[in-house]
């Protein structure tokens, strides 16, 4: 089985590239989702009650992400605590999560998994990967898609900042997809990438060379 961590900036296109490996027969990892899960444990409720107060939780008990991503990425000393002490309540839930469900994937013989994770190099999750696929795009680019989420352009400066730089992610990469030049020129390069990744499954060649690629996923 191989294991992929995706990485890029904020509005890169992350999500599109993950939905086109798992046309290919992929299984995706959110680490996202994940961690929506853990705040709903009871222990995590607890936890995060004693650090931010009743102002995150709502009348029926239930933790308010909004309300605790205005606290945990507002740009001061303040805010920097509070997202250290939100991770340190919430990653270790989510690293035990991808653990199991990489097991099960093991077991079942899946032949890829990709592992979508903001966070990756932040968390250390990248130790559970074989490979890591930096996803790029123009920064006017990724700045119009979270527009269109109904973000400002302030909103994504502070969260991506929470981030780590994109110029670490981009050299601890081995593959690099294009993808700010149309949805079908990223379709083939991740089609080759795949089948490059299978075929070199089996012959058992090693991963993580190390190298950036290019658009294609070849070795520069």
């Amino acid at each position: 089985m191989i294991t992929a961590g995706i990485l890029g900036g904020i509005g890169s296109g992350k999500s599109t590239v993950t939905a086109m490996l798992v046309t290919r027969g992929a299984t995706a990892i959110d680490a996202d989702r994940l961690g929506h899960e853990a705040l709903r444990e009871p222990e995590v409720k607890s936890a995060v009650r004693r650090e931010f107060g009743d102002a995150v939780f709502d009348a029926d008990g239930w933790i308010v992400r909004a309300s605790l991503a205005r606290m945990v990425f507002d740009d001061s000393p303040e805010g920097r605590r509070y997202l250290a002490a939100l991770e340190a309540i919430v990653h270790p839930r989510i690293s035990e999560a991808i653990e199991r469900r990489l097991a099960d994937l093991r077991i079942a013989h899946v032949p890829l998994v990709i592992l979508d994770a903001p966070v990756l190099l932040k968390a250390r999750w990248d130790r559970f990967c074989d490979h890591l696929i930096f996803v790029d795009a123009p920064a006017e680019q990724r700045l119009a898609r979270v527009r269109e989420r109904g973000w400002s352009e302030a909103e994504w400066r502070r969260r991506e900042a929470a981030q780590e730089p994109l110029d670490r992610k981009r050299a601890l990469c081995d593959t690099l997809i294009d993808n700010g030049s149309g949805l079908e020129r990223t379709r083939a390069q991740v089609d080759a990438l795949v089948d490059r990744w299978l075929a070199a499954d089996r012959t058992n060649l090693s991963p993580r060379c190390g190298k950036e690629t290019d658009g294609g996923g070849n070795p520069r």
